[in-house]
Formats: C-alpha cells, structure tokens, sequence
C-alpha cells in the first residue's frame, strides 16, 4: 500500500482554558500567605491597580465600557472556572473590599435544619475590618523586633576572642561554616583536611577547641559526642555513664535490665543516671535559630452561639484590598494615542476586574464549603474528637455543588479557628470504619483517638495487648482488625505493648 500525505478535517470539543481561568484556579488553592505574596506580585504590575485602605470607598463608573470582566466566576461541576452570566454587586464591580458593609449578615447556625439559604452572602460579615497596615492604634508593635543572634554569628564571636594562629583560625572558620542550626559539625575531617591543606590532626584539635565553645555540646558530630561534651563539663562523665552513653539504643528500648548489667549499676542508680541524660541538651543549637516560626493564621472562624449554634466568618484580617482607580483609568484611556497602548491600558482593565472578582469569588468559595464542613462535623464541635463523623470530599462536593478537584484546592492549605482550636479543613476529612452491628460508620481520627484514651488509662499491670485493644473498640461499636490497630498506634507513636510495660513499670 502506498503512503501518501493528505489532509483531513476532524469535528470536536475540547475544554480550553484562558488565561483568566488559570488564574481563579490558582487562587483558589493558594494560602492567605501566598495569596498576599500574588496580589502584591499584581499591584506592581498593573498600574490601574491599587491597595485598598480601611475606611476608602470608590464609586463605580456605570457609564465604562463593559468588558467580559463583568460576567461573574462560577466553579462548576468540571472542577473548572466557567464564565456564567450574571453581575457579581454590579454597583461596586470594580472593588474588592475585605470590608463590604454590603455583605453583614446575621450569624448562620449549624445546624442544616435550621440554616438559611446556601448562598454564601447569607453568612458573610465583613464589616469593621481593618487593613492591618496601618500606623496609630493598628500598628503592630510585634512585627517589629530585634534581629535574632544566630548559632554561628555566636561561635564567629567566640572565635574572635580565642588565642588561636592564624591556620588554627582559618580552620575554625571553616568548622563554624559546616556546623548546622542543630549545633551538630556535619563536615568529614578527611575532606576538610584535604581542602586546607592540613593534617587531620590538626583538624581534630581544631575542632576539640571549638567544642569548647558555648553552648556547651556544639560542633560535636554525633549524638553521643553532643551528650558526652555536657557530661564532662558537669564533671559527671565516668564510667557507667560512658556504658550508658555507648548503649542509648537499650535505653530507647526501655531494656533496664540489660543496662543494669552493661553499666555495673543497681536499678536506683541507673533511674538517676537515666534523669541526667534526660537533664541534657541533644539539640545545643536550637535556641539559637536563625528564624522564628511564622504563624499559622486562619481563613475561617468558628464561634458558638448562645443558642448552642455556630457562626461560620472570614478572617478579613488575611484578605486582600484591591481596587480599580477609575479617575486614572479614565485618564489614560484619553491620551492613549496608538493601539499598543490602548491595548495595554483595556488588557489592564480587564485583568484588573478577573483579578477582582476572583478574589470575591475565592473568599465566598472557602466560606461556602467551610460552612458545609461545620454541618457535617456539629458533634465534634459540640462534644470533641471522639464524635468526629466519617466524611469524604465528594459528600462536601454534592452538598455545595462543586466538582472533588475544586473543595480538594479549596481545603488545601487552609486553617480553621474553632473553640477546639487551630485545624486544617483537610482534617475533617477522614476514612471510614465499619460499625459492628452495621450501624452508622466511625471516623478513623475518631477511633485513633479511643486508642489513645485506652493506653493512657493503662495500668502497670495491666497493659492492654493490640488483640485486647480491638476488644474494646468492637465493645464501642468499632469493627477493625489488629493489623489496623497496629497501624493507628504507630501513627501516633505509641510503642508496643511490651516496651509499654517496660516503661511503666519502670515510673511505678
């Protein structure tokens, strides 16, 4: 059969996803602080585009020319963005405020009986907010701190004063560079030998110099070494310390008994022995870490009602201000003289107003499914972890009408304050556990905590065994195997019954 090139005219549908879209999906899955990060990103950017402040209103231009901006943000069922027609606050399309008076309702409760609407205006409050950057009584005195000292700027301090030769120094300096935040030397002395151009001896005394320096365990390269360097300087390193030291995995263990023999002590001395290891320091550089942890801040509050119900908000605190400047837009727009720069100025606009109304879009989104997750999950907030109910993403996807993909993006990375405290949305999802009558299924957070409650209510002498552990969850209605037990308690770092037995009898 001959080949031959020819053409051929094929019919089809295909999503095609613009620009715009891209965008709301991308904002929808970003966190409070990315997002911020984003819309800064934007600011500088586009020129029409400016920051809101507290307080700042700007009137909407009804007479600017429409552009396909002003089509509202819909996710639907493909888990994409599609443009629906429909005017999101046609009045003030061109501002995105945290703080619209116009969307202050009353408290929504949690119960799905008695709850409003499912629109999500109906329990949005974002009055009274405050941009937060402010000066005067908004000013945020904790952001502004002093500079933290970090680990090797203090040992560079220490070297400066320590009577050492120049080469010794130049040693030291490149010891202090391979020294972690942990206080841990992580350099092999072979290679640093090599790259010095010096003995490893001269390395190792070096370094015995530098072990000298504050706090005490820094720049040792081990463990053990961390421990042994705080033993000698409380003069208590001798040898049944040293056989303890040497054999830290049997006291991981829990194998007292076998310690007692290595160390040539009695159990009285090994338990005091055992104290001061506890007393040490494994981690000599973390009180000097260069960074201070940021705060997780949530996107949701949940507050109880006097009523016994829950009032689901937005943190507007963690919400971007932006607006479209009108008067300069219009300006522009008068002397634009070629097409390049008309272009430019209506492609300004229109990704000003997407940028916009995605923004209101993300925040009515996250509160949407946050207030389905409230319903789902009532008893947790009314009676704690162990009423936390079984809940997947496609029962929250049907109940807000939503695609999986889209409440997957909008959980992710997203806390929620509740009187029970800080939880990420993922957590309310959980997996379900049959019941053993086939009644209503049991949440596996839910039976990891009944776990956890029945080894902390173990006695010396009687510990419970993972086959007895699953005794008393099918006593309680939960139907799980032992290798499923095995694996929850591992999860949450609870040894095995024998080593549990070790350690209570030793606390007895």
């Amino acid at each position: 059969m001959a080949l031959a090139p020819k053409l051929q005219m094929r019919q089809g549908q295909s999503l095609v996803m613009t620009p715009q879209l891209q965008q709301a999906i991308k904002l929808l899955q970003l966190s409070n602080i990315e997002l911020a990060e984003y819309v800064e990103t934007e600011l500088e950017k586009n020129p029409l585009l400016q920051r809101g402040e507290a307080g700042e209103t700007v009137a909407a231009d009804r007479d600017a020319p429409e552009t396909s901006s002003q089509s509202e943000l819909k996710l639907d069922d493909a888990g994409a963005v599609g443009a629906a027609q429909g005017d999101l606050d046609a009045p003030r399309e061109d501002v995105y405020e945290a703080d619209s008076p116009s969307e202050r309702v009353s408290d929504a409760p949690a119960n799905p009986s008695n709850d409003a609407a499912g629109g999500p205006s109906s329990s949005l409050d974002w009055s009274n907010a405050s941009s937060g950057r402010g000066g005067g009584e908004d000013f945020d005195f904790e952001s502004v701190t002093a500079e933290s000292l970090s680990l090797k700027d203090h040992l560079h301090e220490q070297l400066s004063v320590a009577a050492l030769s120049p080469a010794a120094r130049l040693i030291a300096l490149r010891l202090i560079d391979e020294t972690d935040d942990a206080g841990y030397m992580r350099g092999d002395l072979d290679a640093l030998a090599t790259a010095l151009g010096a003995s490893e001896g001269e390395i190792e005394d070096v370094l015995h110099i530098c072990q000298g320096f504050e706090p005490t365990g820094v720049m040792a390269r081990s463990v053990q070494e961390c421990l042994v360097l705080q033993l000698k300087e409380m003069n208590r390193f001798d040898p049944a310390m040293e056989a303890l030291i040497d054999n830290l995995d049997l006291l991981a263990k829990h194998d007292l008994k076998r310690l007692v023999e290595i160390c040539g002590v009695d159990q009285d001395d090994l338990a005091d022995m055992i104290s001061e290891v506890k007393s040490l320091t494994p981690r000599p550089g973390a009180a000097y870490s260069g960074e201070s942890a940021p705060t997780v801040a949530p996107d949701v509050f949940v507050r109880e009602l006097p009523n016994g119900m829950y009032s689901v908000e937005l943190n507007t605190e963690t919400l971007p201000r932006v607006l479209i400047d009108r008067s300069y837009y219009a300006e522009v727009s008068a002397v634009a003289r070629t097409e390049d720069e008309k272009t430019f100025v209506t492609d300004c606009h229109a990704n000003a107003s997407w940028l916009i109304k995605s923004l209101d879009q993300r925040a009515r989104t996250i509160l949407k499914v946050a207030r389905e997750i409230v319903r789902q999950q009532d008893g947790f907030f009314a009676e704690g972890v162990q009423s936390l109910r079984p809940l997947n993403l496609k029962t929250v996807a049907d109940a807000v009408e939503m695609h999986e993909s889209t409440v997957s993006r909008v959980t992710s990375n997203k806390f929620m304050a509740t009187p029970r405290g800080m939880f990420e949305l993922k957590y309310f999802f959980s997996a379900a556990i049959p019941a053993t009558s086939g009644g209503e299924a049991h949440s596996a957070e839910a039976v990891r905590y009944r776990i956890k409650s029945l080894v902390d209510a173990e006695a010396c002498d009687a510990v419970l065994s993972d086959d007895q552990i699953v005794e008393r969850l099918r006593a309680f209605g939960v139907d799980i195997a032992r290798r499923t037990v095995a694996k929850y308690r591992e999860s949450l770092r609870i040894p095995s019954s024998v080593e549990r037995r070790r350690i209570l009898a030793r606390s007895a």
